[in-house]
């Protein structure tokens, strides 16, 4: 229970100062507070600030104190007229007591796959020849039949103007702006338009309509560029996921193997149980 109540009218009592436990070197064990007779830590005041919303992260450290000791009193009184806890709260510590345990055991693997060799390898892998293939500039006009698109394609090699052609005759999005596809690499569109443009030179225009599953085009290549590989800082992050995913993966279906797993007591329960929640009132 987030006691946001506490940390709000925590803010209004900033200038009043409160009694911090005289020590030189608190640790996690440190004692700060005792509820009838239960402890309360700095570990547990540690703990309680990371599941604050991120607005009251930014409290001084005070307020952060004061607001979540409250909390932690307040919540200990409660807790101790609960002298029958429910089913749901038992079950509940026991799902919280093993995602902890699994989230620090991958915490764990993820921190140690991730090194400066592993990233520099994971780097070298995918960009090693330092370009990514060429990249392509073009617009197109997009008509409904072949005979369109060879009509047109008479008209631009009379003289028209392809920009002003594609926006009075495209029916594709790009029509308005005058047929422009902007840059696109290989993959990116469909193969017989790809294969259209790979047969073009800088500034050429196809000499016969080409179709796709969208209708006819008539296509105009404007300049082609080599897709030169990002820095190891532009893909840091992204190389850093792939790693530790990886990392995570390989560790768990490892402790899988050979972990000692009897899933026969699902034979017979229907999956639709999983929506009882009265089970856990009974």
């Amino acid at each position: 229970m987030r006691s946001i109540t506490t940390l709000s009218a925590a803010v209004f009592a900033m200038g009043i100062g409160f009694s911090a436990i005289a020590q030189d070197a608190p640790t996690a064990e440190t004692v700060v507070a005792t509820v009838n007779g239960t402890e309360i830590t700095v570990g547990q005041l540690l703990v309680a600030r990371t599941t604050l919303p991120e607005q009251y992260q930014q409290l001084p450290d005070n307020v952060l104190f004061e607001g979540l000791l409250d909390q932690l009193i307040q919540q200990q009184v409660l807790a101790d007229t609960n002298e029958a806890p429910s089913k749901r709260v038992a079950v509940s510590l026991i799902n919280e007591e093993r995602a902890l345990k699994a989230s620090e055991v991958i915490q764990g693997v993820a921190d140690a796959a991730l090194t400066d060799e592993a990233l520099q390898a994971a780097y070298d892998a995918r960009y090693a020849e330092g370009t990514l293939g060429t990249e392509y500039n073009a617009n197109h006009i997009l008509v409904e039949t072949q005979e369109d698109a060879a009509a047109l394609i008479e008209e631009l090699n009379a003289g028209a103007n392809f920009e002003e052609l594609a926006k009075e005759k495209s029916t594709g999005p790009s029509g308005p702006n005058g047929g422009a596809l902007g840059w696109f690499g290989e993959g990116m569109m469909v193969p017989p338009f790809e294969a259209a443009v790979k047969e073009l030179k800088a500034g050429e225009i196809s000499a016969a309509p080409v179709q796709t599953d969208f209708g006819w085009h008539v296509i105009k290549l404007n300049e082609t560029r080599e897709k030169t590989a990002p820095t190891l800082d532009e893909v840091r992050v992204e190389l850093a996921d792939e790693i530790q995913g990886k990392a995570i993966e390989a560790h768990i279906a490892e402790l899988a193997e050979s972990a000692d797993v009897d899933r026969s007591g699902v034979e017979g329960i229907d999956p639709a149980v999983i929506n009882n929640m009265d089970l856990l009132e009974q």
